[in-house]
């Protein structure tokens, strides 16, 4: 079995999200891949996300029907930041036999060594940088595909009053409508 591990704050999903999962599933064949929410990202401590309960629903909406495509809300059931190691140990323990994938954003990647336990992260789980169109030499397998849209982009655009038509899926944009998330320019 291949899995592939697509963790974050999801602030909110969107199509960007949705169209390198689907890449990613495609391109390295994978049997599954599963969203896990971070409850608190702990390089992002500085800036407080959408109540976890929401953003677990808008990532339900959006993958709703998807073959292959599941949710996983641990990170939110567990206390404190969420680290990736322990997520992907959770996983290594439920399926031991399976050949675990863990994307990552190529902007992301910089940062990787400050991760918690970022070597023992490495030998447990094969990295995956996801880029949007950026390059790099970095010695793990990359999936690249041209997306331009990104999270700060929507939450900036909805605090401006604009459209987030086509960034989102009709549910997530529903959600985001009824309760009024990302009104302020400030979250």
């Amino acid at each position: 079995m291949k899995i592939g591990l697509y963790g974050g704050t999801f602030d909110p999903i969107h199509h960007g999200h949705l169209i390198l999962a689907r890449t990613a599933r495609e391109e390295l064949e994978l049997d599954r891949v599963i969203f896990i929410p971070a409850a608190l990202s702990p390089h992002k401590l500085a800036t407080v996300p959408a109540p976890a309960a929401l953003r677990w629903e808008m990532i339900v909406a959006s993958i709703a029907g998807e073959l292959g495509f599941v949710a996983d809300d641990l990170e939110l059931k567990r206390p404190g930041p969420s680290y990736t190691y322990d997520t992907v140990m959770h996983y290594r323990a439920h399926f031991p036999e399976a050949e675990l994938f863990y994307f990552i954003g190529f902007d992301n990647l910089a940062k990787l060594d400050t991760w918690h336990r970022s070597e023992d992260l490495k030998n447990n789980v094969t990295l995956v940088v996801m880029d949007r169109g950026e390059r790099g030499e970095h010695g793990h397998r990359q999936l690249s595909r041209r997306v331009d849209v990104s999270a700060s982009e929507i939450r900036n655009r909805i605090a401006n009053g604009q459209s987030v038509r086509y960034l989102v899926t009709p549910a997530v944009d529903v959600l985001i409508q009824r309760h009024g998330l990302y009104q302020n320019a400030s979250h």
